[in-house]
């Protein structure tokens, strides 16, 4: 039986501090609500990639993501500098 519960992640990315983008939350049910309303709250654009965020439930938190998701993890972060230059 599928697991149909809500799943979700959040990336961090200073590109002064970080080498690479770092896995900071990540949760189903209740927590994966908790991290979209905190997003929301933010205003921090959505992006649902469920492939990607499989790969991503199975890292550390705060563990950089490996060389292999580099190019998934570019284009999320291009989506979201698009929807916020939009919005700014």
């Amino acid at each position: 039986m599928a697991d149909t519960r809500k799943k979700a992640a959040a990336l961090r990315y200073d590109a002064k501090k970080d080498a690479a983008p770092k896995l900071v939350a990540k949760g189903s049910g209740v927590i994966a609500e908790q991290i979209l309303k905190i997003a929301g709250e933010h205003k921090i654009p959505l992006k649902e990639d469920r492939q990607l965020l499989e790969v991503l439930s199975t890292l550390d938190l705060y563990q950089e993501i490996p060389p292999e998701l580099y190019k998934a993890v570019a284009e999320i972060l291009a989506f979201v500098y698009r929807m916020t230059k939009k919005k700014g």
